[in-house]
């Protein structure tokens, strides 16, 4: 991928979509109701808001099982199109 491509995709992705798409859909007030909707610590929602968190799995598996709405349109909200995922050889082996 080139840094263009990349450049490219950072701009589209923003997790802002989702955590108001969230908020809209729950009629929740702010990100402190949506901590709290979602169990989670309210600074995490922050983090992920001013970007120096990513959107998790375990939270988009979360959002899934409070809203309802399917994973792959909670990932189209925040702008991840992607259709295929690159896993580590490392990743599920066990450690030596």
């Amino acid at each position: 991928m080139d840094d263009q491509t990349t450049s490219s995709a950072m701009h589209r992705y923003n997790p802002d979509n989702l955590l108001d798409g969230v908020i809209s859909r729950l009629k929740l007030k702010n990100d402190a109701a949506l901590a709290r909707a979602l169990e989670v610590a309210p600074p995490l929602i922050s983090k992920i808001r001013h970007r120096r968190l990513p959107v998790g799995a375990s939270l988009l598996i979360r959002i899934h099982e409070v809203t309802d709405l399917p994973v792959h349109e909670l990932r189209a909200l925040m702008g991840d199109r992607r259709q295929k995922y690159r896993i580590s050889d490392m990743q599920g082996k066990p450690k030596e």
